[in-house]
């Protein structure tokens, strides 16, 4: 099991239609950019609290 340190930690608003906006700097650390995709998973603890980790989604190989 990895463990990760933490970078960053901060708070984001959910907009109109459940939109959030990533911060500037965690989108510049990380590389992402408009039209980029994330993959999201919902994990759950065994005492029920759920958190959502993001990701940026490995680019899909042209067919």
């Amino acid at each position: 099991m990895a463990i990760f340190r933490t970078l960053y930690y901060g708070d984001v608003t959910v907009g109109v239609g459940g939109r959030i906006t990533i911060p500037q700097e965690i989108r510049d650390d990380l590389g992402i950019a408009e039209g980029d995709v994330l993959t999201v998973r919902v994990e759950e603890a065994p005492n029920s609290i759920r958190q959502m980790v993001m990701w940026r989604a490995e680019p899909r190989q042209e067919e």
